[in-house]
C-alpha cells in the first residue's frame, strides 16, 4: 500500500505540474487584457473575449499570435490594418487612422513591461502613437522588437541601448525625426537593425562600425546626411540598405560578405572604388542616381554571384572592353544615363541590360552625340550658350510632357468614361467564371501594388513578359524529349535555351477550360507579382487558345518560363551522405532560411493568402552556390488543384499527411528530412511521430540523425531545429507556430551553430573603434 499511495501521489503531482505549467498565469492574462482595451479592441485581438479560451492556444493566425513558456507569456505578435500614411501635418503625414485620444503610449508601455518574460514583441500596424517611452527598457528579456508601420515620432529612446537581450531591432516606416544614435554598439547581439522609412537625419554614427555581430543594417528613405563611414570591420554584414538618403560621401571600403548593397539615390561621389571588385559572395548592388564618375571597375560585372548590377545615372565614363567577362549569375545590368563611349561589351548582348542614354555605337537612336560625353569633365562650367541650349531642352521637354498628359488623359476618358463596363467590374465578372479557392477579385484588384520595401528586395528579378510558342519551340527543339527534365501531376518540364542565350525551364501547364483567356491573363500577372530572391523567377508565359477566346482542353495550352536552377533539388543533395561533399548542417540551415523567407512571404507580402505551395524537398532549387529557391508556387491560381487535399498521385517523393492543412506541416517535414537525411525517413506518418521523441535523447540522435549533419552541428542548433520541427508537424493545426516564429528559430539556430558554445560579448569601447 505504502508503494501504492506513493505512486499515487507522484502521479497527482506530475498531472498538477504538466497541467499547470500550460496554463497561463492569471495576472498575465489580465495584462493581455488590459493591452486590448489599450488598444481599443482590435479584431485581430476579438478571440481574446472568451474568458474560457486558453490564449495561448487560441493563436497561431498571421494576425496574432501567443506564445506561452512556464506560465508566462514569452511571444506576442499583433499585425493590425491600419495604414501608416494619411493627412499632413508640420510636413509629415498624420495619423487619421491612430488610436484615439484616449490613448496613452506610456499606460499602454508600462502594462507591456509586466510581461516579464517577453521575448519576442511585435506590434504592426496598430495605429500606435506618440514618443517612444525609455520605458521601454524594462522589457529586459526582449530578444526581437517590431514596431514597424504606426506613428512613433521624435527621438528612439536611449534606455534601449540597455536592452542586452536584442537581437532584431525594427522599426520601420514611423516617424521618428532625430538623429541616429550613436549607441546602438552597445547592443553586443544586434544583428538586424532596421529604421527604414522615417525622417531620421544628421550623419550616421561611426560607432555603427563597431556593432560587430550586424547581419542586417536598413536605414533606407530617411534624411541621413554627411559620410558614409568605413564599414569593412563588420564581418558579418550581409545586408546594407542606405539607399534614399542625402550622403554625399565617395564610396568608403565594405565588408567582404555582403550579400546586397543599396545605396542608390544619394549624393555618392567619386570614383568606384576597385576593391568593390573583390567583394565575392555580392549578388546584388544599386550604385544608380548619385555622382559616381570615372570607368567603372570591370571586375564588378565578373564578381562569381553578383546577378544585379545597376550603376544606372551617374556620371561614369570611358569605353568598356568588347571581351570584357561577366559572372555566369549577371542576369541583368543597367549602365543607363552616364557617358560611356565605345561598343557594349559582347557578354551584356547576352543579359537583360539596358544602355540607353549614353554615347555607344549601338542602339544610336537611343544614344547621345558623342560630344555629350566628351565635355563630361567641363560640364560644371557651362558657357552661356549651353546654358541657353539647356533651358530649350527643358522647355521643350516640358511641351513634350504636357502633351503626353493631355493625351494620357483623353485615352483615360475614352476608357473609363464610356459606356462599357469599368476593369474593376469587368474584374469581379471573369474572376466569378473560374473562381479558385483563397482568390477572390480583391485580391487579384490589388495586384498591382507592389511596396516600395519589396521592390528594394526584388530590383535584381527581371521583369515578366510574354513569350510566343514559336520561341519556346526554338528554345526546346521543337519540345525534343531529350529537352524532358521531369514530369509531375501538372505537366511536364522541358530545359531549353532562348535566343540570347539564357537557359529557362518550360513547364507545360495543363489547364481547366473554365477560365477565359483574359481571365487566365488576369492570373497569370497577378502569379508574376510574386517577385522574391528566394523563389524561382518566373521569367514569362505564353498561351495557346481555339482563336475563340476560350481554353482548348484538349491540348497543353499555357506554358510558364522559368529562371533555370542549374544544381537540382534539395533532396538529391540530401541523398548524399558523403561526410565531405554532402550539404553541412550550417548548409542546410541556410536552405532552409532561404525558403522559410519566401514562404513567409507568400502568406503575408504583398499579395498575402497563397497557401498549399507543394511545398516538399524536390520542388527546393539550388543555384551553383546552393542557394534555395521555391519552384512550383502559387499555381493553384491557374490550375485545377488536384492536391487540395494532400494526394499526391503516384509522387515517389511525397510523403505528406492525406490531409495538408497548411504550409508549415509540409515545412515541418522538410525541416525534418535536413535532419534526418532522406534514407532514413520513416514513410509511415504513426511511426515517425513516435521516432520524435527519440531524438530528445543523444542515442536516439545518432541512431537516426543524418550522420553529416552528427559532424557538423552544434548539439544546440540541432536541438532548436528538432524543437521546430516537432512544432510544426504537429496533428493539431491551431498549435503550429507561424512562419515568422519559424524563421525566427531558424535565424537563432544558425546563430547558436556560427558562434559555437562562446558566448562573448562586443566591446563598444571608443579603443575599438
Amino acid at each position: 500500500m505504502g508503494h501504492l499511495s506513493l505512486y499515487l501521489m507522484l502521479s497527482l503531482l506530475w498531472s498538477f505540474f504538466t497541467l499547470g505549467s500550460f496554463q497561463l498565469q492569471s495576472s498575465q492574462l489580465l495584462v493581455l487584457l488590459q493591452l486590448r482595451k489599450h488598444l481599443e479592441y482590435p479584431s485581430q485581438l476579438e478571440v481574446w473575449s472568451n474568458k474560457d479560451m486558453d490564449v495561448c492556444y487560441s493563436s497561431g493566425s498571421t494576425s496574432m499570435n501567443v506564445t506561452c513558456s512556464m506560465n508566462a507569456v514569452t511571444e506576442l505578435r499583433i499585425m493590425g490594418d491600419k495604414p501608416s500614411r494619411i493627412g499632413y501635418f508640420d510636413g509629415y503625414a498624420i495619423p487619421n487612422q491612430t488610436l484615439s485620444e484616449n490613448f496613452s503610449m506610456d499606460s499602454f508601455v508600462a502594462t507591456l513591461a509586466r510581461l516579464t518574460s517577453l521575448r519576442v514583441l511585435s506590434l504592426v500596424s496598430l495605429g500606435i502613437y506618440g514618443s517612444l517611452p525609455n520605458k521601454i527598457h524594462r522589457l529586459s528579456s526582449l530578444e526581437y522588437l517590431d514596431l514597424s508601420s504606426n506613428f512613433f515620432y521624435g527621438s528612439i529612446p536611449p534606455r534601449i541601448a540597455s536592452m542586452m537581450e536584442i537581437k532584431t531591432l525594427i522599426l520601420d516606416g514611423n516617424f521618428f525625426n532625430d538623429t541616429v544614435p550613436d549607441w546602438f554598439c552597445s547592443l553586443s547581439n544586434l544583428t538586424v537593425l532596421s529604421l527604414m522609412d522615417n525622417r531620421l537625419k544628421g550623419p550616421l554614427p561611426s560607432s555603427i562600425r563597431r556593432i560587430g555581430t550586424l547581419t542586417s543594417l536598413a536605414l533606407s528613405n530617411n534624411e541621413i546626411t554627411g559620410e558614409l563611414p568605413d564599414l569593412s570591420s563588420l564581418s558579418s554584414l550581409r545586408v546594407l540598405n542606405l539607399s534614399g538618403n542625402k550622403l554625399d560621401s565617395k564610396l568608403p571600403n565594405l565588408p567582404n560578405g555582403l550579400v546586397m548593397t543599396l545605396l542608390s539615390n544619394n549624393s555618392i561621389n567619386g570614383e568606384i572604388p576597385k576593391e568593390l571588385g573583390n567583394l565575392g559572395h555580392l549578388q546584388n548592388l544599386d550604385l544608380s542616381f548619385n555622382y559616381l564618375k570615372g570607368m567603372p571597375p570591370t571586375t564588378l560585372f565578373s564578381l562569381p554571384n553578383i546577378s544585379y548590377l545597376n550603376l544606372a545615372s551617374n556620371m561614369l565614363s570611358g569605353s568598356l572592353p568588347y571581351q570584357m567577362a561577366c559572372g555566369q549569375k549577371l542576369s541583368f545590368v543597367d549602365i543607363s544615363n552616364n557617358r560611356l563611349m565605345g561598343g557594349l561589351p559582347n557578354c551584356l548582348s547576352k543579359r537583360v541590360a539596358k544602355f540607353s542614354g549614353n554615347c555607344l555605337t549601338v542602339d544610336m537612336q537611343h544614344q547621345h552625340p558623342g560630344s555629350y560625353c566628351n565635355g563630361v569633365h567641363v560640364e560644371r562650367n557651362n558657357s552661356n550658350a549651353k546654358g541657353i541650349l539647356m533651358l530649350i531642352g527643358v522647355i521643350g521637354g516640358v511641351v513634350f510632357v504636357m502633351a503626353l498628359l493631355a493625351f494620357g488623359f483623353f485615352m483615360m476618358c475614352q476608357r473609363y468614361c464610356s459606356r462599357e463596363p469599368s476593369e474593376q467590374h469587368l474584374l469581379h465578372k471573369q474572376v466569378q467564371e473560374g473562381s479558385v479557392t483563397g482568390v477572390t477579385s480583391e485580391l487579384l484588384a490589388n495586384a498591382r501594388f507592389i511596396s516600395q520595401a519589396v521592390k528594394s528586395g526584388t530590383q535584381g528579378i527581371p521583369m515578366c513578359r510574354v513569350f510566343s510558342i514559336e520561341e519556346l519551340k526554338e528554345a526546346t527543339n521543337n519540345f525534343d524529349r531529350s529537352a524532358i527534365l521531369g514530369e509531375g501531376s501538372r505537366g511536364k518540364i522541358y530545359k531549353g535555351k532562348l535566343q540570347n542565350g539564357v537557359p529557362v525551364a518550360i513547364r507545360c501547364l495543363s489547364l481547366s477550360n473554365k477560365f477565359t483567356i483574359r481571365n487566365l491573363k488576369l492570373r497569370l500577372d497577378l502569379l508574376a507579382k510574386l517577385r522574391h530572391p528566394h523563389l524561382v523567377c518566373l521569367l514569362g508565359h505564353c498561351i495557346e487558345s481555339n482563336g475563340e477566346g476560350k481554353i482548348d482542353s484538349d491540348m497543353n495550352n499555357a506554358f510558364l518560363i522559368y529562371e533555370y536552377m542549374p544544381n537540382g533539388n534539395l533532396r538529391s543533395h540530401l541523398s548524399d551522405s558523403d561526410l565531405v561533399k554532402g550539404l553541412k548542417w550550417p548548409e542546410r540551415l541556410v536552405i532552409l532560411i532561404d525558403i522559410a523567407k519566401a514562404v513567409h512571404f507568400l502568406h503575408t507580402g504583398i499579395i498575402t493568402g497563397f497557401f498549399n505551395n507543394q511545398l516538399k524537398t524536390s520542388n527546393i532549387l539550388l543555384d551553383e552556390h546552393r542557394r534555395a529557391k521555391l519552384s512550383d508556387y502559387g499555381l493553384s491560381i491557374v490550375a485545377d488543384d488536384n492536391d487540395k487535399h494532400g494526394e499526391r498521385g503516384n509522387d515517389p517523393n511525397s510523403w505528406q499527411m492525406k490531409i495538408l492543412e497548411d504550409d508549415i506541416y509540409g515545412f515541418g517535414f522538410i525541416l525534418l528530412e535536413s535532419i534526418l537525411g532522406p534514407s532514413g525517413l520513416p514513410r509511415k506518418q504513426t511511426y515517425l511521430l513516435n521516432e520524435m521523441a527519440a531524438l530528445s535523447s543523444q542515442d536516439g540522435r545518432r541512431r537516426l540523425v543524418d550522420p553529416v549533419v552528427l559532424s557538423t552541428s552544434s548539439p544546440e542548433s540541432l536541438s532548436v531545429a528538432i524543437s521546430i520541427a516537432d512544432k510544426c508537424i504537429s496533428s493539431d493545426p491551431s498549435s503550429r507556430p507561424s512562419f515568422e516564429d519559424v524563421l525566427w528559430n531558424l535565424q537563432y539556430a544558425a546563430q547558436v551553430q556560427s558562434t559555437g558554445d562562446s558566448d562573448q560579448r562586443f566591446n563598444c569601447s571608443p579603443a575599438n573603434s
